[in-house]
């Protein structure tokens, strides 16, 4: 019988920035996981260190101490190049700021997250049409980024990230420019992705209290530690 592997584990880590006095400790001994098909949320103050352990764990950061594991895999040990590599190739990335190239279209922005990986040509054209199509975006395929609304520029943006099949996405605040309807219909199409099994699991940063129904799980940040959990069982 195989052990079961989590996508994410987040072993004690910890994050100073900064030495002497003035150091500065933004996460203490943080410890998590995310099981295949959850979502998980993180919930805090402003300054609480929640963008930090997220960086953490999509390895732009490396921790103080700690350790992190993707699908069993240790990657705090990995050198920047071999970093950079595993990122690519394992990790999806939704950010507040959508980061997309207005002079592309939104079917071309997907396609140079795929291009980066080595799929081009028509295989990597079908592939951007079939995620404009699970993002509602088809009709928006020729269009460029400023010609989308925030909702459609977050939904695209979402896209991207799913291009290469990610062992797991990390979200920092992805509806805080959105209003209520767009931020909902955000998350439920992650949610979906996540089901879909275009990615293997879901952790999002948020302030914003109306998204956590999509959530299986809420962690509460405070002062840089991890308080598990602040309320199970979000999820329909």
């Amino acid at each position: 019988m195989s052990q079961r592997v989590e996508p994410l584990v987040v072993s004690h880590v910890s994050k100073s920035f900064g030495a002497g006095p003035t150091a500065v400790e933004a996460v203490r001994d943080a410890s998590f996981e995310l099981n295949a098909g959850e979502i998980v949320a993180i919930v805090g103050p402003s300054g609480s260190g929640k963008t930090t352990l997220l960086s953490i764990a999509g390895c732009l950061l490396r921790p103080t101490s700690g350790q992190v594991f993707v699908l069993g895999d240790e990657v705090t040990a990995l050198g920047q190049l071999q970093l950079a590599r595993f990122r690519l190739h394992h990790i999806g990335f939704v950010f507040q700021a959508f980061n997309l190239i207005p002079s592309l279209t939104a079917v071309e922005n997907v396609e140079v997250a795929l291009n980066l990986t080595g799929m081009s040509g028509q295989t990597a054209h079908r592939r951007a049409d079939q995620l404009l199509e699970m993002l509602q975006l088809s009709h928006c395929a020729r269009q460029q980024p400023p010609d989308l609304s925030g909702g459609e520029q977050q939904r695209l943006a979402i896209a991207r990230a799913l291009a290469n099949r990610p062992d797991v996405i990390l979200a920092d605040e992805p509806t805080a420019n959105l209003d209520s309807n767009a931020g909902h219909k955000v998350m439920e199409l992650m949610r979906g992705a996540v089901a879909a099994g275009e990615a293997k699991g879901l952790v999002v940063v948020t302030h914003d209290t109306r998204i956590l129904d999509i959530a299986h799980r809420v962690l509460q940040m405070e002062d840089g530690r991890l308080i598990h959990p602040k309320a199970p069982g979000f999820a329909h």
